[in-house]
């Protein structure tokens, strides 16, 4: 977002396109608000999720610094205007918001607003929260201020779409948290089923062998034969058990589908630009692909999620028999040497495992200000 108001269809377009773009709630969020305050050229803009408890389980603000917003204090709760919004369809417009008998005051160091513009958004006949606009930028020196009806109409398309995009995140991160609480029970009882009764057993020889070990030798040595083909069996039930949470896209599709689709779905969900190049790459072992399919992962959420990145490149190369994964990023990179002795890993100890785990090796290359570049390499087969 820029300092200077757009206008017009375009402005509207793009502030909605950026809104269908976000995945996650917090960005859907984010973007609302600062769609808002730049389409409406306000000062301030705000937008706050009610919780059940007279409060706000999310509040979001454009306009205010992170140092003002701490010493505002704590969240608001829904009274005043707030309330207002919450519990009516109609949009608030006032010219001065001090001087409305609902005005209970702000904290001492609360940005002072006096223009306001506020509405619901609604998705059906349930508010899902609240979004308001202060302090309407003049647009010459001694000229009026204040919220119009074109505003007020402008602010009620934008809260339409926003409904819409602020709910389909919401479903994305339910469905995403229903997958994972699927395959986590789904995983408990293989686990259970498969290695359980093994490792029962397994302590129970275990026990005899250890009663047996004074008075029949021979005896003991063949129950500590047991015990090690049991704990093999044991061991080849839980290989088994996770190699079955391989992605189900790499067997159907592929690493390099795979890959170029996940990348695509980023680039339509980001505002960094998130490309791939990939091609003439053989099959690698299976365990090396979903080894090159994490780690791919992990570096483009630090790159979307940490860097400010404006531009993502994944490159996946034939190496030898094997692959090499470059993923480069133009972001705010870092330190790894400093990352280390922080305690901070930002991933790339999982990523390091991964690599080393299938007889790959993964390079980190980065500088404060020059970007991230992550290379992993695996030997194929």
């Amino acid at each position: 977002m820029t300092d200077r108001p757009r206008s017009g269809l375009a402005a509207v377009s793009t502030a909605l396109l950026e809104m269908s773009r976000q995945l996650e709630v917090r960005d859907v969020l984010k973007t609302i608000v600062a769609s808002a305050r730049e389409l409406l050229d306000a000062e301030y803009a705000a937008l706050g999720v009610p919780d059940d408890h007279g409060g706000f389980a999310q509040f979001v603000v454009d306009g205010v610094s992170d140092e003002q917003w701490k010493a505002i204090g704590p969240l608001p709760r829904q009274h005043g205007i707030l309330a207002a919004m919450l519990h009516n369809e109609k949009p608030e417009r006032l010219a001065d918001v001090r001087d409305d008998p609902r005005f209970e005051g702000w904290p001492a160091t609360h940005p002072d607003m006096s223009d306001f513009l506020g509405l619901p958004v609604r998705d059906g006949d349930e508010t899902i929260a609240a979004l308001f606009l202060a302090n309407k930028r003049c647009p010459a020196p001694g000229g009026g201020c204040g919220f119009t009806a074109e505003d007020e109409e402008l602010l009620g398309i934008l809260a339409q779409h926003a409904a819409i995009a602020l709910t389909n995140a919401r479903l994305y991160e339910r469905s995403r948290e229903l997958t994972i609480a699927e395959e986590r029970s789904r995983l408990a009882h293989e686990l259970h089923d498969a290695v359980s009764q093994k490792l029962f057993s397994l302590r129970l020889t275990a026990q005899a062998a250890a009663a047996l070990v004074d008075r029949d030798p021979a005896r003991a040595k063949g129950e500590l034969h047991q015990v090690a083909a049991l704990a093999a069996e044991a061991a080849d039930e839980l290989r088994a058990a996770v190699v079955e949470l391989r992605p189900a896209a790499l067997d159907e599709d592929g690493l390099v589908h795979t890959l170029r689709t996940h990348v695509q779905v980023l680039d339509r969900a980001h505002t960094a630009r998130v490309t791939f190049d990939g091609c003439g790459i053989r099959a690698l072992p299976a365990a090396q692909e979903e080894a090159v399919l994490r780690v791919a992962q992990e570096a483009l959420h630090n790159a979307l999620r940490h860097s400010g990145a404006h531009e993502v490149a994944v490159r996946l190369a034939r190496r030898g028999q094997g692959a090499l994964l470059t993923v480069t990023d133009d972001g705010t990179g870092f330190d790894p040497r400093a990352v280390r002795r922080a305690g901070r890993h930002l991933g790339l100890v999982s990523m390091r495992d991964r690599a080393s785990g299938v007889g790959g090796k993964l390079t980190v290359h980065s500088a404060p200000g020059q970007g991230t570049t992550i290379e992993m390499e695996v030997p194929g087969g």
